[in-house]
C-alpha cells in the first residue's frame, strides 16, 4: 500500500512538474510591449478562425496610433465605462462619478420600460461598480491579448498571472495604448482609429464627447447586445451613463 502511495504521489509531482515547465515555456514575453506593438491577439485569431468555419471572409480592420493621437474623449470614455480604478483612486471623484452612474441607470431603466424594451436580465448586462470595480482594462487587455474563449481555473489562473505582469513591466499609459488599440469595435473592427473611422469617418484624435461616449458603450458586446445597427437604443442609453462619469475623470499618467 505504501508502495503505490509513493508511485501515485510521484507521478502527481511528476505531472505539476511537466505542466509548470510547459508554462514557463509558453509564456508570453509580456516585457517587450514596452516598446512593440502587436500586431494580432488572440482575440482577433480566433475570430478570424471563427469566420473561416462559417464560411465567411475574414475581416480586420487595424491601424495602430499613439495614444498621443487618440482624443482624450475616448480615453476618458473609456475609463468611465470599463475601469473606474484604473489609477488606483487617484483622479477620480468616487462619490460624484457612482451618483452620476446611478442615476443615468436608473434614467435608461426608466426609458427602457416606456419603449417596452425592458427585462431585469437582459435590457442593459451589469456594469462595473464606481466603488468596487469589475473586470480592469488590464485583464481585459490579458485576456485580448494572449488567452482563447475557453472558461475554465487554468485560464484564470493565466489571466492572473499575464494581469501581475502587464501592470509590473508596462506603465498605466502604455497598458491604455494597446488596450484602445486592440480591443474589438465590430465585425473585423479593432483599435481606436478603426472604430472612429468605421463608425464616424473621421480620425480618433478628433472624437467629440459623445462620440467617445457611444464607442465606450458598445464595448461590453460590440456584435450583440451593444451593437448599433442590432441596438442603438441600448448603446445610446449607455452612452449616457457614461457622459455622466466623464466629468469627473482624470487622465492622471
Amino acid at each position: 500500500m505504501w508502495y503505490w502511495t509513493k508511485v501515485i504521489f510521484l507521478v502527481l509531482v511528476g505531472a505539476v512538474l511537466v505542466w509548470l515547465l510547459y508554462e514557463l515555456i509558453t509564456f508570453p514575453h509580456v516585457w517587450n510591449l514596452r516598446t512593440e506593438n502587436p500586431t494580432t491577439t488572440s482575440m482577433i485569431e480566433y475570430r478570424i478562425a471563427e469566420a473561416k468555419q462559417e464560411g465567411r471572409e475574414p475581416r480586420k480592420f487595424m491601424i495602430w496610433t499613439p495614444i498621443e493621437q487618440i482624443s482624450p474623449n475616448l480615453q476618458k470614455a473609456v475609463l468611465a465605462g470599463e475601469d473606474t480604478r484604473f489609477f488606483q483612486h487617484h483622479g477620480f471623484d468616487w462619490e460624484a462619478i457612482q451618483k452620476a452612474w446611478d442615476d443615468g441607470m436608473k434614467e435608461g431603466e426608466k426609458e427602457a420600460k416606456e419603449e417596452g424594451d425592458y427585462d431585469p436580465d437582459d435590457w442593459i448586462p451589469p456594469m462595473p461598480s464606481f466603488k468596487r470595480g469589475a473586470s480592469t482594462i488590464s485583464q481585459q487587455l490579458a485576456k485580448n491579448l494572449y488567452l482563447s474563449e475557453d472558461r475554465n481555473f487554468l485560464r484564470k489562473e493565466r489571466e492572473a498571472a499575464y494581469t501581475y505582469f502587464l501592470e509590473r513591466y508596462l506603465s498605466k499609459k502604455r497598458i491604455l495604448e494597446i488596450y484602445l488599440n486592440v480591443i474589438e469595435w465590430g465585425d473585423g473592427v479593432y483599435g481606436a482609429e478603426a472604430a472612429s473611422r468605421t463608425y464616424f469617418k473621421k480620425s480618433a484624435s478628433d472624437l467629440t464627447k459623445e462620440e467617445a461616449a457611444f464607442l465606450s458603450a458598445m464595448i461590453p458586446s460590440p456584435l450583440n447586445v451593444f451593437n448599433p445597427a442590432k441596438n442603438r437604443k441600448r448603446v445610446v442609453r449607455r452612452q449616457r451613463v457614461i457622459l455622466r462619469g466623464m466629468n469627473f475623470v482624470s487622465l492622471n499618467y
